[in-house]
């Protein structure tokens, strides 16, 4: 399944791609504001990340983000299905480099609308850490509806931290 945007192309992620994904991910920027990606990543887990995608296709869609114009990779976009709730949570991470540039948006927004025109799911929602507003800005432009703040819910590096959570459902999609 590849899905597009006017800048980008959503595909599924291959071997091949460990390499540049180690590179993006293996920072500290990146890891401080997602719950389960360590910081230094080790060496091999972008390998067996990759790898472990088969047998979770049916619940997880987890896409690599790439430059429509010359296939580079720059993050990873992904939606984890409940089926049995017809509902799916969004989560997302751009590389560094190209932060600002609206990537996450765009990527997030096809991945709302695969959601919501192809699996048919009722709800989709997001969460992100209170300490990264540009986040809660990415969701706030797809029209997500701020739902609350869950305080001190997760402990990332001996830190509580306050999560943001939003959502939307399908009568509320724009597309």
């Amino acid at each position: 399944m590849i899905l597009a945007s006017t800048r980008l192309l959503l595909r599924p992620f291959v071997l091949e791609d460990a390499a540049v994904l180690q590179s993006l991910i293996n920072t500290r920027e990146i890891a401080l504001n997602t719950l389960r990606i360590p910081f230094p990543y080790p060496d091999g887990e972008a390998e067996r990340w990759i790898s472990s995608h088969e047998e979770k296709q049916k619940h997880d869609h987890v896409f690599a983000v790439t430059l429509r114009n010359d296939a580079d990779l720059i993050g990873c976009v992904g939606l984890h299905v409940k089926a049995e709730n017809d509902k799916g949570e969004i989560g997302y991470w751009i590389g560094v480099p190209y932060w600002g540039s609206g990537y996450a948006t765009e990527a997030a927004g096809v991945v709302l609308r695969y959601g919501f025109e192809t699996l048919s799911l009722n709800r989709i929602y997001a969460m992100h850490f209170a300490r990264n507003p540009a986040s809660g800005r990415v969701l706030q432009k797809l029209g997500m509806r701020h739902e609350g703040t869950l305080r001190q819910h997760f402990k990332k590096w001996d830190e509580y931290v306050d999560l943001e959570c939003y959502g939307m459902m399908r009568s509320e999609f724009k597309g």
